[in-house]
This record gives C-alpha cells, sequence and structure tokens, in this order.
C-alpha cells in the first residue's frame, strides 16, 4: 500500500464552511474557474493566502492514493465495451485481486461492484476506490462516461466541462451498459452491487431502479434519490451515505426513506455527524473527514459483502 501522505485533523487548518460550498458549486459546474477563484480570495483565514487557501480546496490525486497502480495484489486493464444505447462504446478500469485469478487455471467468480465517478470523468480518485474495492475481494469496475469524448482530461474543471456537454440519457445508457457486461461475465458470480460518489451517488440510485432484479446492491453516496414514483421498482438493498452538513441532500432523505419504506426495500442510511459533501473523498483533504470515511468504508464493505454473495 502507498505511503499515506494525508495530513491528519489537527494537521489541517480550518477551511471555512463557505468556502468549501464554494468548491462545490465549482466542481459541480455552477459557476466558472474565474468566479471560483475570484471568489475564493474572501475566505482568507489566518495562515492562508488566497493562493494557499484554493490549493487547499483543490484535489491532490497523490496525496489520496491508497493503492498504488502497480500494486502486486491487484490485476488491472482498462477494458471498452459496446453501448448500443449510449455513445455506443464505453472503456473502464477492471481490478480483480490477483488471488482470485492465480490459484488455479479458472478465475474465481467474484461479485461485481461498478464504481461510478463524480462529475469530471475517471479520476485517480475513483480508480483508487476502485483497486480498494478489489482488495476486499471484489470485482470492480469503474467506467468513464468521458469516453466518447476523449476520457477523462487529467483536469477536473476540463472534465467537468466535458460532462455538462453530452447528452445525460446516453451517458445514463452507458453506465447500465457497463454494469450488465460485468453482471454478465464469466469471472462475476452473476450478482452486482454499485457504488458512486455525487453524480456517481445519484446513478447508483438511478441503478437500481433500472436494473431491478439485475442489481443486488447499491450504496450512493451523497447522491440525489430516485425519484420517488419510481422507487417501487427497486429490488436492490439500498444503504445511503450522507454527511449531516450536506443539507440539501440530507433534507430531501425522509422523502426518500418513506418511498423506501413504501415499497418494502431493503434500506440502512448512515448520516456523519459534521460531514460534508465529498467527505469520502481523501484527496480533496478540506472536505475529507476521516471517522467518516473509514466507518463509510466497512459498512459499505459489509453491505456489499451481506447482499452480493452467494
Amino acid at each position: 500500500m502507498a505511503e499515506d501522505k494525508r495530513p491528519s485533523a489537527k494537521e489541517r487548518r480550518t477551511v471555512p464552511a463557505e468556502a468549501i460550498e464554494l468548491y462545490n458549486q465549482y466542481v459541480h459546474g455552477e459557476i466558472s474557474r474565474r468566479a471560483f477563484l475570484s471568489r475564493a480570495k474572501q475566505f482568507v483565514v489566518a495562515g492562508f493566502t488566497a493562493g494557499a487557501l484554493v490549493e487547499a480546496l483543490m484535489p491532490d490525486y497523490a496525496m489520496g492514493q491508497q493503492i498504488a497502480r502497480d500494486d502486486e495484489r491487484i490485476s488491472a486493464s482498462y477494458v471498452t465495451l459496446p453501448s448500443p444505447q449510449g455513445h455506443g462504446f464505453i472503456r473502464g478500469y477492471l481490478v480483480r485481486p490477483f488471488s482470485a485469478d492465480s490459484r488455479s487455471e479458472t478465475p474465481a467468480k467474484l461479485p461485481g461492484i461498478v464504481v461510478v465517478h463524480e462529475n469530471r470523468g475517471l479520476n485517480p480518485h475513483t480508480e483508487d476506490v476502485a483497486r480498494r474495492l478489489a482488495l476486499a475481494n471484489f470485482m470492480a469496475f469503474a467506467p468513464d462516461v468521458l469516453t466518447s469524448v476523449g476520457g477523462y482530461p487529467g483536469d477536473d474543471y476540463q472534465g467537468g466541462q466535458l460532462f455538462s456537454g453530452l447528452d445525460p440519457d446516453k451517458r445514463f445508457e452507458d453506465i447500465v451498459a457497463s454494469a450488465l457486461w460485468l453482471k454478465n461475465r464469466e469471472d462475476c458470480n452473476g450478482r452486482i452491487g454499485a457504488t458512486g460518489f455525487c453524480y456517481g451517488g445519484g446513478v447508483s440510485n438511478q441503478l437500481a431502479v433500472r436494473l431491478g432484479e439485475d442489481l443486488a446492491a447499491a450504496v450512493p453516496f451523497y447522491g440525489a434519490a430516485a425519484p420517488v414514483a419510481d422507487v417501487p421498482r427497486i429490488r436492490a438493498a439500498i444503504l445511503v451515505q450522507h454527511g449531516e452538513l450536506d443539507t440539501r441532500l440530507v433534507e430531501a432523505w425522509p422523502a426518500y426513506e418513506a418511498a423506501l419504506q413504501a415499497a418494502g426495500v431493503t434500506y440502512e442510511v448512515d448520516i456523519h455527524p459534521g460531514a460534508v459533501h465529498g467527505f469520502f473523498n481523501d484527496a480533496t483533504p478540506e472536505r475529507y473527514n476521516e471517522a467518516a470515511a473509514e466507518l463509510a468504508w466497512s459498512r459499505m464493505v459489509a453491505w456489499f459483502n451481506a447482499h452480493t454473495r452467494v
């Protein structure tokens, strides 16, 4: 495992919650890069210059990496598969534990987990999450919905611009194609789960509606709920992850919960105290909440173990 270079809670200087919300607006494409940089200056606090504040809010993917790309415990490759209802094809990052394929001539059949990125494309953080799931003895596939426009460009802002220019329905069809491809692989046990972050969290909820019996479980992180009218179509077990300070989603949760209850869906929710939107992303240290992220990870692994193993 790569050396953990993330600052501890004590080492991190406090960035105002309003500045974190400004960053969220920026990465969701609600304001431009210029507006973000300009408005960030008003949040200069003791110990920060304007430049240091911006740097603190921007992702550092090397710092957030937990599993090296060349870790000998995993087998990883990029795979392109057809998506006839989407953009024609979709490329993604497929990761399996090395031990699953090294002990016999027949690959072990593992549960498959679709890992859906935020609205910037398949960035290094999402790939790292896929590697972490492989080390938890799952087969993970992280598709890149930016495939049709050249893939994740290496810059989150540019990725967000490309993302917003794509047809939302075709983006979703690309994820559906990825999920069904994963489920039907010979080295999958036929049971799949989905997880994702922000956009990917919302997609996880959407997949539960769309796939019905074909999706065993979903763990959406700070993602939009499925429409209430569609909830009766869900057959997957749903574990929702929200940060307490992510007020828009937390305030919307009771309506989603009522719909899940009415439909008889197996579900649980964790609303993590003091956590903001993006709390799981350790590449953005001023949003990252170590206690919430570690609890959410352990809960997710246990959830998938309970609902995707046969």
